[in-house]
């Protein structure tokens, strides 16, 4: 069964099409990113999918349930960590958590149980007594992700949730997610982070300017683009960079990406054993001497930048 399905969805906002016939399946228990740059319609899309938003046309389905006409319904099985840590300053990580819980009607001594629960699930025992004030930016999500967890919701959305986290706090609370959706919940990820989609993601979706363009595992994504990608770098500092990228341009799919600061270059080849070779030998024979060479898959990077014809922003 899906636990979550969209036909046709679209949203317009004045001259804006946010959402331009969205169509999507994500199976019970999996882990889906969606994927694109600002402004893609990500956020619409989970706005509408958790009852924030009526869409303009289409129908959307949560655990069997229509988001418009059984709105309250979705809600109760539903769980929601947005794009800003939703944390009071004012309040202890403990108190934070306790007031979702009541919110969610738990009695006080089931909210209680389940916000401790959470708190040594999340790490946060010697942080739980303080003031969110005091809280660093990846204390402040884990609690955010933590608040959408209290009923242990068989559906979690997570709208970019490591945005404004450096490296270690975006690896800690990736573990966190796969912890806490472990025990079969289902998760749907929006992110601009290209790792972060590969890393988490049982499948990536592609959406650009409101309209969805690729759907996938991370390995279907890139064979979806074809070819394997050769980059050599060339040991000369004399200037034959571009020399050595006019003698090899033949062999790739399109122009390649010249890196002058490095001395390297880097395109899609279709065949990939012989345009190895072919670069080899040409350089030897224009006396450009290889500091390194090799082939490799293409990146998701380089996937999304292939079917949009733009980079995806990270931050």
């Amino acid at each position: 069964m899906d636990a979550i399905t969209a036909e046709g969805v679209s949203k317009r906002f004045g001259d804006v099409q946010a959402l331009d016939d969205v169509s999507l399946s994500i199976p019970e228990g999996r882990i889906y990113a969606l994927l694109g740059p600002n402004g893609a319609g990500k956020t619409t899309l989970i706005k509408i999918m958790t009852t924030l938003l009526r869409p303009d046309a289409g129908h959307v389905e949560v655990g069997g349930l229509d988001v418009v006409s059984r709105a309250a319904e979705v809600r109760e099985i539903i769980g929601l960590a947005g794009q800003f840590a939703a944390v009071d300053d004012h309040l202890t990580g403990r108190e934070n958590l306790e007031m979702v819980a009541r919110l969610y009607h738990l009695s006080r001594r089931q909210a209680q149980h389940q916000v401790q629960q959470i708190i040594d699930r999340l790490d946060l025992t010697q942080a739980a007594d303080r003031t969110g004030r005091t809280y660093s930016g990846g204390m402040r999500r884990r609690l955010d992700l933590g608040a959408s967890f209290i009923t242990a919701p068989r559906i979690l959305f997570l709208d970019e949730p490591t945005t404004g986290l450096d490296p270690h706090g975006r690896a800690e609370l990736w573990s966190v997610i796969r912890e806490l959706t472990g025990g079969g919940t289902t998760l749907l990820l929006t992110t601009q982070n290209l790792e972060e989609a590969e890393e988490l993601a049982d499948r990536i979706a592609i959406i650009d300017r409101g309209k969805l363009i690729a759907d996938g595992t991370a390995g279907e994504l890139k064979d979806r683009v074809g070819g394997s990608v050769l980059e050599f770098r060339i040991a000369a500092t004399d200037g034959r960079l571009q020399r050595a990228a006019d003698v090899t341009a033949d062999l790739f799919v399109k122009s390649p990406t010249v890196e002058a600061g490095i001395n390297r270059i880097c395109g899609s080849v279709e065949s990939s054993t012989n345009a190895l070779t072919e670069v080899v030998r040409r350089l030897d024979r224009e006396q450009i001497p290889i500091a390194d060479i090799r082939l490799r898959k293409p990146s998701l990077n380089e996937v999304f930048l292939t079917l949009t014809g733009n980079v995806a922003e990270e931050r």
